[in-house]
């Protein structure tokens, strides 16, 4: 019998099922890896708005991972939104105590709605306590700016390259910085190592159905990585992975906000779906 993948999400719940640990575990399963999970708190979320966020405290979220990582051989694990410091510092605690061979770190600020799902003084912890002991980190631009502190916008390529370089130096392995929110149609993501850099290019698919994006790529990365990948082929298949499920997001029909991406595009295809 051969070891079965396996990775973890460290995240928020959304109700709507568009992100979070439900666009988590969704992408696990359609990459292949069996999903296990760490609930960090519940929201009350649809494809419009974020309206109502109840944490989980932090001693359950710490036994949640003791759980898992007594039991199961995590190959794996992705962290999202985790709200707030004392969320933050659980975490980090539990990926102390069990050392899992891959973290990939999506440093969740605001929900695709505009709704702030990262208190504003958990950044400094956020950066603290978690960016060093993450393999890969993946933030978009805005969340590039506010893990730096700067108040203007990373807003072109070298823009990027200078923002991934200072992003690195708070200590992840890899960092790579999402190009979604550049002007215009180039929609390039950057991978930055201190073997080098990367770019994974990519045009802007017109949709408004974007909803996960964000943790669908991270989620992505992890299992790539949980079933033996490079970290170069991970991001690479991870990033073809996004492209496809947001190409195809409008053969969905959900909600009346900014629908989700479709996760399970190479199979509900073959059923005509």
């Amino acid at each position: 019998m051969t070891d079965t993948p396996i990775a973890m999400t460290i995240a928020g719940s959304d109700s709507g099922g568009g992100a979070g640990i439900q666009a988590d575990l969704k992408t696990f399963s359609a990459l292949g890896v069996y999903g296990c999970s760490t609930i960090a708190a519940l929201t009350a979320q649809n494809t419009r708005a974020v309206t109502g966020i109840f944490p989980v405290p932090p001693d359950f979220v710490r036994a949640q991972m003791d759980a898992v990582f007594s039991d199961i051989a995590v190959g794996a694990v992705k962290i999202g939104m985790l709200g707030d410091a004392a969320l933050i510092r659980a975490v980090r605690d539990g990926l102390l105590a069990h050392q899992p061979a891959w973290i990939v770190l999506d440093p969740v600020m605001v929900a695709k709605s505009g709704d702030a799902l990262l208190a504003r003084e958990a950044v400094s912890a956020l950066v603290e306590d978690l960016l060093p002991l993450a393999h890969v980190i993946t933030p978009n631009l805005p969340e590039a700016a506010a893990l730096l502190d700067r108040p203007d916008a990373i807003a072109d390529p070298d823009a990027m390259v200078e923002a991934a370089k200072a992003l690195l130096d708070l200590g992840p392995r890899a960092v790579v910085l999402k190009g979604g929110h550049l002007a215009g149609q180039d929609s390039s993501d950057l991978l930055l190592t201190a073997e080098g850099s990367t770019w994974l290019p990519g045009r802007r698919i017109n949709t408004a159905n974007t909803h996960g994006t964000g943790c669908t790529l991270s989620s992505a990365i992890a299992a790539g990585l949980a079933k033996g990948e490079t970290l170069d082929d991970a991001v690479k298949s991870a990033k073809a992975y996004i492209a496809n499920a947001i190409a195809a997001a409008d053969r969905l029909s959900v909600g009346h906000g900014h629908g989700p991406v479709h996760h399970f595009h190479a199979y509900w295809a073959e059923a005509g779906k």
